[in-house]
């Protein structure tokens, strides 16, 4: 069951070629911004059940916003077994939405929330945790091989990389900023603390896996990322812009 929309993203976004990150004030490299001025991110209390129902970090509802939109609308550029061959070879940033929690609410704006205490966070469920261990196997099983694992701070989102591949290093330009509701300054904020990161070409024959967020993602990419544990796979292009090539359910990886 859908819940109130967490996200009300004013941006249309021209998903059909290369999306050149703007880097903001984090970037060194020029690049070429071809999506619009970044939008006004508004998060509720809402979010999902144990059942996978997204939001918050945010949420969702019968009506799309323009980033849950932007994400059914979204088309595998590779699928199967050449996005398979593609992912061997490395060179890709591997942008995972942390796998399934048992609830779902803006823990980022309690006041409460200690990032250094995971009784205080949002926890992984059952479900997530079987989704974070079976990435992990397909990765192995499929050999696709995996270079830097980079998270962010909140438990669910290193928890995932544990699970998945054993390891991490946690980068807080991947965590939200503290609020509920985003105004287009702490929009682009967002984006320039996660685009260095989706543009850093990987170690040669590897792929750079990165674990976050909903919010993050849709700032730098006008894509809310539904569900927990979806990822979405990113070539860098070399001067300050990625393409984005596919999407992939926890439970295709096993699939491809």
């Amino acid at each position: 069951m859908r819940k109130p929309n967490a996200i009300q993203l004013f941006l249309a976004v021209g998903l059909a070629g290369t999306v050149a990150a703007c880097g903001g004030g984090a970037a060194d490299t020029d690049t070429a911004d071809t999506a619009a001025e970044a939008p006004e991110i508004v998060a509720d209390e809402g979010g999902e059940g144990g059942e996978g129902g997204e939001g918050g970090e945010g949420g969702e509802g019968g009506d799309y916003s323009a980033g849950e939109q932007a994400n059914a609308d979204f088309e595998d550029k590779v699928s199967g077994p050449e996005l398979l061959g593609a992912l061997q070879e490395g060179g890709h940033v591997i942008y995972f939405r942390h796998a399934q929690t048992e609830r779902d609410y803006a823990d980022q704006a309690d006041p409460d929330m200690d990032i250094n205490d995971c009784e205080t966070q949002r926890k992984l469920s059952d479900v997530g945790i079987q989704q974070a261990q079976d990435i992990g196997a397909a990765f192995t099983t499929q050999d696709i091989p995996v270079g830097d694992v980079i998270t962010s701070e909140y438990c669910r989102a290193w928890q995932t990389a544990e699970l998945a591949f054993g390891r991490y290093e946690k980068n807080a330009q991947l965590n939200f900023l503290p609020f509920e509701e985003y105004t287009d300054a702490q929009v682009e904020e967002m984006k320039a603390n996660v685009t260095p990161l989706l543009t850093a070409a990987p170690e040669a024959g590897q792929n750079t896996v990165i674990v976050g967020h909903d919010d993050i993602f849709e700032a730098a990419t006008g894509i809310y990322p539904d569900p927990q544990g979806l990822a979405y796979v990113l070539t860098p292009d070399g001067a300050g812009g990625f393409d984005l090539v596919a999407n992939v359910l926890p439970e295709e990886w096993a699939e491809l």
